[in-house]
């Protein structure tokens, strides 16, 4: 018999939470929870280009080509859309909050002076670039090959350490400097200029200017690739992450995309909330979040949960599936799932129970290969948890 659920959870995953929701419909909810509680939002939202962005998910036959979003509003109506997002923003963050607004050259001198609006011109901390090598070369004027970030504080007692992201200056010697052994053991450098004498240490540490040239754009066959066309590579949201939040603090991502945001934040001991309006943003997450597969740990005394949420689907879906005993266990073997009276290998598999509206997973496998043997549970009514490429999704008890 087929269920509904309203939302998803795991008992490990991250500390975090997924909405599947426009950013603009979920900000007054999040308002009302978390009104002056972020610590840290970091927005990639669409840059206006006018296209339509997909993602080809699977392969052979069974390959689908799904839309993630389109970006085509024209720029009156992207402009009140970004001033919406970002008045809520502000409310969201704390007194120590900062907010970095991603974007590129269509669209960053305006969104620059409206955040001096909103967040005030004396919060402006930095226009960052971040410069990359990427394919393609323009021949009608210089190629475009950086982004820029817009880095705002909510109020004075912004909390950045930009200790958090040096690296150490290393052995190598600049410009002409002489290298000594102090009493210490400790291996410098030295340069004497307009009487005075500049001392560096080797274990000393050197700052990231506004200019970030020393992180690459992803490249096709990069390990962290998930196959979401405009993702960001971890490096850059972890030099974010760290130098403007502490662990234990709240980030917020309300374009979540490829899920680096939440991938970085868990790594780095930081809770989380993600949104993007895209079923796909939402399977990425939780295949980065779970990794392929997942059960619970009995062994972990600091257990991280993921929840996931999202609207009612009633996408119809039909599936092949039976119990196998196993000496004393049950388990349910998946063999085929069909969505709309169309043949469609899942993308998402898991196994658990219902309470109310909510589906507890047991075991999960984010990267299913039909046909695929899952455990049932044994003290309450078992419930298999399905989803297909587009993002549809649906609940089977399994009696």
């Amino acid at each position: 018999m087929r269920v509904y659920c309203t939302e998803e959870f795991h008992r490990s995953g991250g500390g975090g939470t997924f909405l599947l929701s426009k950013a603009e419909d979920a900000l007054d909810g999040l308002i009302e929870r978390y009104e002056g509680q972020v610590r840290l939002i970091y927005l990639d939202p669409p840059f206006r280009t006018g296209e339509s962005f997909k993602m080809r998910i699977g392969k052979g036959k069974q390959a689908q080509t799904v839309v993630l979003y389109e970006d085509k509003l024209d720029e009156e109506s992207y402009l009140a859309w970004l001033r919406g997002i970002l008045e809520g923003c502000h409310k969201l963050l704390d007194a120590r909050g900062s907010i970095y607004l991603h974007l590129d050259y269509r669209m960053s001198h305006k969104a620059r002076l409206m955040l001096d609006e909103i967040f005030g011109e004396a919060n402006f901390m930095n226009e960052i670039i971040w410069a990359y090598r990427s394919g393609g070369r323009a021949t009608r004027c210089y190629p475009r090959k950086h982004d820029t970030i817009l880095f705002y504080r909510k109020s004075k007692k912004v909390l950045f350490n930009i200790a958090a992201v040096g690296t150490p200056r290393g052995p190598e010697r600049r410009n002409h400097m002489k290298r000594f052994i102090d009493e210490n053991g400790r291996i410098g450098f030295s340069i004497r200029s307009n009487g005075k004498t500049y001392t560096y240490y080797e274990d000393s540490l050197i700052y990231p200017s506004d200019v970030w040239s020393d992180i690459e754009h992803l490249q096709q066959k990069d390990r962290e690739r998930t196959g979401f066309l405009t993702q960001k590579p971890e490096a850059l949201l972890r030099r974010i992450i760290a130098a403007s939040s502490e662990p234990g603090d709240l980030v917020v991502d309300l374009f979540s995309g490829s899920g680096t945001t939440a991938a970085v934040a868990t790594k780095l001991d930081r809770r989380f909330i993600a949104v993007d309006q895209s079923p796909v943003a939402c399977a990425l997450l939780r295949r980065r979040q779970l990794g392929v597969t997942s059960e619970p740990s009995l062994t972990d005394s600091t257990p991280r949960p993921l929840t996931i949420r999202y609207p009612v689907d009633r996408t119809p879906c039909r599936i092949g599936a039976e119990i196998v005993l196993k000496g004393d266990k049950r388990y349910v073997q998946l063999r085929k799932t069909e969505f709309s009276g169309k043949d469609a290998a899942p993308v998402y598999a898991a196994t658990g129970y219902v309470d109310g509206a909510s589906f507890c997973a047991v075991q999960a496998n984010s990267a299913p290969k039909l046909p695929i043997l899952l455990p049932l549970v044994t003290d309450r009514t078992p419930v298999l948890h399905v989803v297909g490429a587009h993002g549809e999704q649906a609940f089977f008890t399994m009696e």
